[in-house]
Parts: structure tokens; sequence; C-alpha cells
């Protein structure tokens, strides 16, 4: 069937088949031509052409719709008018022809370029997935693309006859593949069809051709396993080289990246997200375990398995202490890898930066690994459970979070303390009892595997080996000393320890020189595993070997896990958040949700408010305050050793002489460091009563344990000014010296001070001497009270001694010998037995009550005494050199007052508000002074508050980082 506006002619024929007009025309199949047939088969769809139908079987262009039109050829047999009409056509079936070329022409390159686009898709779609490896490239290096050179680039890597060598001969491994795979087919013993062949094959060869037949099979065997083992070599080589050239590559990115060609804000990486939110966990003090769930790698393995050695082949660098067979590891180490453009490491909690490629910086770290774990063993113990926290960086580092735990002993040696065993199974099972933490199992191979301690230990953790990876260390040494090689092919499948585990690694970690670097190490390792029979025997894997497959297996678990556990770990967080803080909502509404730290900030300000109100204490209160008290210190010192002894002289001058000798001596070794220690008392007294004061003021009740130890510890450090001292004994030595008493005022005023301080010492003597005998008979009659035989004795001493005053007004202080003896038998007399010794004691007491009343009676005769004091004149009955003395004391204590005052408000109370910032500061950078002295509830509920929303935030950016990076 024709479409209209087509032509086409049939030579066979001869008939020109037009439709231009709608006509339809059927011709014999079999009158057509062959191209016509061709044409007719291939638009009629019909692949068989003696089946086809009877129809026009040719479709022409469209441009020869412009020929003019021709009778159709006649049949043969009319005539000469057919062949006419045949060769008025030629030259439109040659244009036919022409134009027909260009269309193929045009169709194949149609076809051609179809063909290509979807050869294309499907290589590109059988290309992995790289967009997991998104983070190996950060955003910036896109950026620098067009900075890097190129051509440079394109000169570092290696040329294809390089690679092509490198390559294996395919057609080789292909044959011998095949080889193997008959050979395994021969052996199968499930089918019996293979083996009806097997017995009839051996029923026709003999004995001679079966061996040479095994002997030749295994020759290949062997061969084929050396070929695949040089093969995987070639490959690891290739690997390797690329790798480093991957990583000089990054170092470049990174490197100018860092010099602030593109001045951004660099974000920090997935895992340092990750690490940050278990150093918070480790520093959560609470009842919440929940820090215990989420995973970390952790290092376990008998003492000088060689844990630290494999730690260090992951991290790359040789960066923990050592020793010879004692215990180094004295506290749990957590070490976060991470990759970067510099091999460096860094603690927590310091800046500072090692640079792992100088072997000084190498040193200075190991140094101050020790330093810190020494330092966090309490005294007594061997080992600690504070955890050190250390980071390290590098190119070609694979990211994840591990633990290294003290080795585990099975014996206590000297110098250990007696739990240390126990100690170090405590610590072991706490990190290992989380059911997300991924074991490392270290197994020195060069010992038997009976004396294993760790693996059983593991096996009561984890009996499943869901989360356990067991490391075989020493193989080196393992397979030199075993008899039987193929005992350590039952330990790395799992078949000679009860333990079960994930995966089973074996390991060279060098020769057991601490000379040893990491790349000799692992060049090593990498010849011992090439030439070792294990590998060679099939005993051990390919992928079971070097520490570099096993840093490979254990990041690849430890982020599986994480992925696992994470956001369900940041549920349990938010639950905990929601019950905290509907705790504080109940019990603490009104208040602002404020922790330690902040608690403390607040504390701060108003001890240092209390401390400025000092500076607001009048002249005139300091200068009392301290006459008071530096009279109360002195007094008795001045009535016992300075007034009395005086005034028991005969005249004036003996009285002036002795007094000013005695003023002398007190003034050069007492008086300065008496008022200086009054000083500093006043000084501390009101600073406590400011305080006091303060804390009556609506103060928060939570900070008096802190304002006590603050001010305690702020007068203990406070030392008065030493040069002070040599200035106030001057000023006081002088104030002392003066005698002349200038006007009446002051002569009452001395005379007043005088009095005060006889009457307040006779009425304590009068209780002394009221003590000594007992209750008079009044209070025996009122009160029911009556006396002890001891003062009983002394009244009677007493009344017998005060006839004696009466006879003797002027008696001095001391009593004669004789006149002791008198008294002792006159109270023998009436039945007293007393001992010389309470005669003397109590004739003290009433001779200073006597002295007290006398001295009481003149003070008030000199009242009038100011006229003659002044005139000079010489009356006995008015002599009142008493009288100046107690003035020169008063003046003494007015002087010595205001020059403390001066003192004290121009230096010592400036010196005591630094002394308390020191103080404060000292506190506020001690952790555990500050959770002794802020303590509560409250307090302890604001810091839970703090901690898990701050993990929780943590753990929520985390997770959307690790989202991005799926």
């Amino acid at each position: 069937m024709l479409r209209v506006g087509s032509k086409a002619a049939c030579l066979a024929c001869r008939n020109l088949v037009s439709t231009n007009m709608g006509v339809r025309f059927r011709v014999p199949l079999q009158k057509v031509h062959p191209l016509c047939r061709a044409i007719h088969h291939r638009y009629s769809g019909n692949t068989n052409p003696q089946r086809a139908p009877h129809r026009t079987a040719a479709r022409y262009f469209t441009s020869m719709s412009r020929l003019p039109m021709r009778p159709p050829k006649p049949p043969p047999g009319s005539g000469g008018r057919g062949h006419q009409q045949q060769r008025n056509f030629w030259v439109a079936r040659l244009a036919a022809r022409l134009l027909k070329l260009r269309y193929i022409l045009l169709g194949s390159a149609v076809g051609g370029g179809y063909t290509a686009k979807k050869t294309y898709e499907e290589w590109k779609d059988m290309l992995p997935d790289f967009s997991e490896y998104n983070w190996v490239i950060p955003d910036f290096v896109w950026e620098l693309s067009e900075q890097i050179d190129l051509d440079k680039l394109a000169k570092a890597l290696p040329e294809m006859e390089e690679i092509a060598k490198l390559l294996p001969d395919l057609d080789k491994i292909g044959e011998n593949f095949t080889f193997l795979k008959s050979l395994l087919s021969s052996e199968t013993s499930g089918d019996p069809s293979l083996k009806a062949t097997d017995s009839s094959a051996t029923a026709t060869q003999d004995g001679s051709d079966k061996q040479y037949k095994k002997s030749s099979d295994k020759e290949k065997v062997d061969q084929l396993q050396e070929e695949l083992l040089r093969t995987q070599l070639k490959y690891q080589r290739m690997l390797e080289r690329l790798e480093k050239e991957n990583k000089e590559l990054r170092k470049v990115v990174l490197q100018k990246d860092d010099k602030g060609i593109h001045q951004r804000k660099v974000k920090k990486s997935l895992i340092d997200l990750y690490s940050e939110v278990l150093d918070i966990l480790s520093d959560y003090d609470a009842n919440y375990n929940t820090q215990d769930h989420l995973p970390r790698v952790v290092v376990v393995g008998d003492q000088s398995a060689g844990k630290t050695s494999v730690l260090e082949m992951i991290a790359q660098a040789r960066i923990f202490p050592r020793g010879s067979g004692e215990m180094m590891t004295r506290s749990p180490v957590k070490v976060t890898l991470s990759e970067g453009p510099h091999h460096v490491a860094m603690f927590k909690d310091s800046g500072r930066e090692f640079d792992l490629t100088k072997e000084e910086d190498l040193a200075a770290l190991r140094h101050e690994i020790e330093l810190r774990m020494r330092k966090s063993v309490k005294e007594g113990q061997t080992v600690s459970c504070e955890t050190i926290s250390l980071s390290v960086k590098g190119p070609g580092i694979q990211r994840m979070v591990l633990v290294d735990l003290p080795g585990v002993i099975s014996t206590v040696t000297t110098g250990m303390a007696s739990d240390t065993k126990e100690t170090i199974f405590s610590i072991s099972k706490a990190y290992m009892q989380n059911p997300n933490a991924i074991i490392l199992c270290i197994q020195d191979g060069s010992v038997d595997a009976e004396r294993s301690i760790v693996t059983d230990l593991v096996s009561q953790m984890d009996p499943q080996g869901k989360r356990t990876i067991f490391v075989l260390t020493k193989v080196d040494l393992a397979e030199k000393n075993l008899a039987s090689p193929s005992r350590i092919q039952q330990i790395v499948e799992g078949k000679l320890f009860p333990m079960k585990a994930l995966g089973y690694f074996a390991v060279v970690t060098g020769k057991g020189s601490s000379a040893e670097s990491i790349d000799s190490i692992k060049d090593y390792e990498e010849d011992f595993f090439q030439k070792s029979r294990l590998l060679r025997d099939g005993m051990l894997k390919a992928h079971q070997v070097t520490t570099k497959n096993l840093s490979l297996a254990v990041s690849d678990c430890f982020w599986k896990m994480v992925r696992e556990s994470v956001e369900q770990q940041a549920d349990v967080f938010k639950a905990s958040r929601f019950n905290l803080e509907t705790e504080w909502k109940n019990n603490y509404p009104r208040l602002r949700e404020l922790d330690r730290n902040e608690l403390y900030e607040k504390a701060k300000n108003e001890i240092l408010d209390e401390v400025i109100s000092l500076s607001q204490v009048t002249p005139q209160h300091w200068e009392s305050i301290l006459q008071k008290k530096l009279w109360e210190r002195v007094s008795t010192h001045v009535i016992e050793n300075i007034y009395l002894p005086a005034a028991q002289t005969m005249d004036s001058g003996t009285f002036n002489t002795t007094v000013d000798i005695k003023l002398k001596q007190w003034t050069d070794k007492q008086l300065p460091h008496k008022a200086l220690e009054v000083a500093w008392e006043t000084l501390q007294e009101e600073f406590a009563r400011f305080m006091a004061e303060y804390k009556g003021k609506d103060q928060d009740d939570i900070f008096d344990k802190l304002k006590e130890a603050v001010k305690d510890e702020s007068i203990k450090r406070h030392k008065w000014n030493e040069r002070a001292m040599d200035s106030l004994r001057v000023i006081q030595h002088n104030a002392l010296e003066d005698r002349s008493i200038t006007d009446k005022p002051q002569w009452d005023a001395a005379i007043q001070f005088m009095e005060e301080t006889l009457k307040s010492r006779l009425k304590d003597t009068e209780s002394v001497i009221s003590d000594m005998v007992g209750p008079d008979w009044k209070q025996r009659w009122w009160s029911w009270m009556n006396r002890t035989p001891e003062q009983h004795v002394r009244n009677e001493t007493k009344n017998e001694l005060e006839r004696l005053l009466k006879l003797h007004d002027d008696h001095t202080a001391y009593l004669a010998n004789d006149e002791v003896t008198t008294v002792r038998k006159n109270l023998e007399g009436r039945g007293v037995d007393v001992d010389p010794v309470l005669i003397k004691d109590t004739w003290h007491q009433l001779y200073r009550r006597h002295f007290l009343q006398n001295a009481l009676s003149h003070c008030n005769l000199c009242k009038r005494g100011f006229y003659y004091y002044q005139r000079h004149f010489v009356d006995s009955e008015l002599e009142c050199n008493d009288v100046v003395l107690f003035w020169r004391i008063q003046r003494m204590l007015v002087i010595t007052a205001n020059t403390l005052r001066q003192q004290l408000t121009n230096t010592e109370v400036r010196r005591l508000e630094k002394n308390v910032k020191e103080v404060l500061e000292d506190f506020g950078e001690d952790t555990e002074r500050k959770i002794q002295l802020i303590t509560g509830r409250r307090v302890q509920l604001a810091e839970d508050l703090k901690k898990v929303r701050e993990i929780q935030e943590k753990l929520e950016a985390f997770i959307e980082a690790l989202h991005k990076e799926k």
C-alpha cells in the first residue's frame, strides 16, 4: 500500500505507480524488481518474500512528484512504443538513485549518533556510585580546580605503559581459572554423573598416569596461587602509589586553604563533632548512664601484648610512652583520629600542636602523656580511671575514636597497689559493657594462647562476638617459634579460643625496637607477609593481614555502629532533658537556670561589692574601734607591769623613772606588734560584719560556704606591711615621751580614763575574791548555797589578812615570811590548817583590791589637781603622777588608732580587696573546690540541664552532618 505524495517505478513490470491523486494499485509481487521487492518487505514488515501480499512494494522520494507524468510502460508484445517510453525515463531513475544516496548517509549519521549515545549511557550505568565518597574532597577543592596546574598533574600521573606493565596477563589468568574450575569440579562428590565419569576414567588409567596427573595438578595449583599473590601485590603497590599521590594533592589543597586563599569559616569535620560529644559525656557526672551507649573503639589486651603498637600503626605515629616490660598505660587514653593536611596531635585542654613528623615533638608528646598519666593517678594507686583526651590528624588516617586501656595483668608485682588487678578489670568492664562499643581484642601471638586473660574477659562482655574484632600481634615471632603453624590458622579462624568475633586479623608491629619508624615497620610487615608461608599456603587470607586492612575494617565497623545507634541515643537525651526541665519548673519556678559557673560569677560580684563597702567606713568609726580594742589588748600589761610596780614606790621621782623605763621597754618589744595585730583583727571583723549584713539583704544562702571560704583564705593570705611597724614604733615612742597636759579638758579626760580603768579592775578583783571565799551569808540564806571546805579555809584566811591590812594601811605588796607564819599560827589556833602558798595567793588579791580602792580615792582628789600640776607645786597629797601616766597612755592610744586608721584606709583595705580577687580567681580555676563550696540539688539540677542540652545540640549537629555525608 502506497502513501499519497510518493512515486514508485518497477522495472520488472515497467509500470510507474503514482499516488499523488490518492490512487492505490496492486502489482503482482513476482513481476517486480528485486529492489522493489526489498523495499516492499522493509515497509510491510513481512520477513518472508514468498508470502508477501501482492501490493506495490516501493516507496520513493517526494521530490520526484514534480516530474512530468508519462503513461505506464506497456507489457511485452506491445511494440516499440513501450521501448521508447523506457528510454525517456532513464534520467528520472538516475536522479532518484542519487537522491536516495543522500538519505542513506543522513540515516547512517542519525543511527550512529543514537547508537553512540546508548553505548555511553550503558557504560555510565556500569560505573559505581561515588557520591558517598564526596567527603574525601572538600567543597573548596572545586573552587581551587582552576588554580591547579593540570599539565603538572598529568605529568605526575603514571603513564599508560607503566599501568599496563602492572596489569596481569588476563588471558593467562583466565586459563588458570578455567583449569582451577575444572579441577574443583572433578573433585566434587555431590554430582552422581561426575562420580560415574571419574570411575570410568579411573578404570581406564593406570597407576603411573594417575600419580603423574596428581603431581602436575598440584604444581599448577601452586603456580596459580603464587601468580595470584604476585598480582595482588602489584595491585597493592599501584594503589599505595595512587593513594600517596592523592595525599600529596589533598595536602596541597588544604595548605592553600589554610593560608587564606579562600577566607571562609572552616566547618568542623564529622569525627570532630562526634569526639566533642564524647568529651562532654566524659565530664558529665550524673546518674544517667547514657554516655556509655555511644560507640567508640575500646582497645583491650594483656599487658605487653602490643595494644599501644597497634594503635600507633593506626595513628601512623609513635605517640605513646614505652617501657621494657613495665606498665606504661596507667589511665584510659581517648584518641580521636581524623584526616588533615598536617600530621599533628593536640590535647583537648591545650592549644599546643605537636608536629608528628619531628622527633623532638614526638618525644615531647610522649613525655606529656606520661606526665598526665602520673598526675591522674592518686597517691597509693597504680592506675586511674581519669581519661586523657588526645586528637591526631594526618593525611590518609581513618576516622574513628579509640580508647586505649591499661593492659590486663594476672599478678600484682612489687610497687603496685594491692587492688591494681581489680581496678584494671573494673575499668575494662566499664568500657566494654557499653552495648555499642567495638572491642578490639589484642592477643600476643608469640606466647601460648592458654596464658591469655583478656579473651575470657571479652567473652563475658560480648558472648556472641557481634562487636568484637580479634587481632593477633607478633605473627613473625609466632611463625618462627611455633612448631605447628596451623595453630595460627586455628586462632584466626576462631577455632582455638572460646570467644567469638566479627573478624580476625594478623599483624606485625615491628621488630620490638623503640627506635623503629612507622614506615620501616610497614615495610617490614609487608615483606614478612609477602614471604610468609602462612599466606602462601592459604592459612591466612589476604584481607586478614596488615594493620592497614585492620584500620579500614575497624573504621567501617565503627561508622556502621555509629549510624545504627546515634539517633536512638539522641532520643534518650531528649527524654532526659524533658524530665529535668519538668523538675526545675516544679521546684524552682521563679529562679533562672544558673549552673555552677554562673552562680560562682554571681557570688564573686557580691563578694567584691562587700569588700568595696569597707572603704565607706568613716574614720571616726575606725579610730573608735581601734582605740577600744587596743586598750583591751594592752590594759593588763599597763596595770600589772607598769602602773602597779611604779605606784608602790615612795616618791614621785622613782615613780616617773620606773614608768619611763618600763614604757621604753614595752614600746621597743611588744607595743607595735600588739597594735598591728589589733588593726588586722579589726579589719577582719569589719569585713565579716559587712558580709553578714549583705547576707541578710535577700542574698542567696547557697553562697554561704563560698563566702566563708573566701574570707578565711583572703585573711590567711593577707600580711600587714612590715615597714609600717618601724614607723609605728617611732610614733608610739614619741607619744609616750610627751608629759605636758596643756588644758583642763585633757586633764579631766585622763582622770576619767584612769577612774574607768581602776573601777573595771576593782570589779574584776572583787569577782575573783568572791569566787575564792564562796557565797556570803545573804547568798547562803536566799539561794541555799554552801561553801566548800577550800572556800571555808580561804574565807578564814581572808578575814585574818584583812585585819592585818587594817593595822598596816600602808603595807607593801608582799608579805614577809614572819607575817606568813603569824597568820598561819593564828589560823591553826582557830582549828584551820592552811598552806603558806594559799596565804600568799589570798594576800595578793586582797592587797590588789586595797590598792585599787586607795588609787580611786587619790583619783578623786586629783580632779582638782590640774592647777597645782600646771604651776608645778609640790604637795604630797596632790602629786598626780599616775594621772599623767594615764594621760600619756590615752594619748598614745589616740595617736596609734589614727595612724592605723590611715594605713587601713589608704593601703590595707586595697590590699585585702586585691587578695580577695586573687582568691576568687584561684577558686574559679579550681573545679573541685567550686563543687565543694557551691552545692545543693538546685545547682546539680542546673548542671545536668546544661550538660544534657549541650549534648543534645551536639548530637543533633552530628546527626545532621552524618545525613549530609550519606
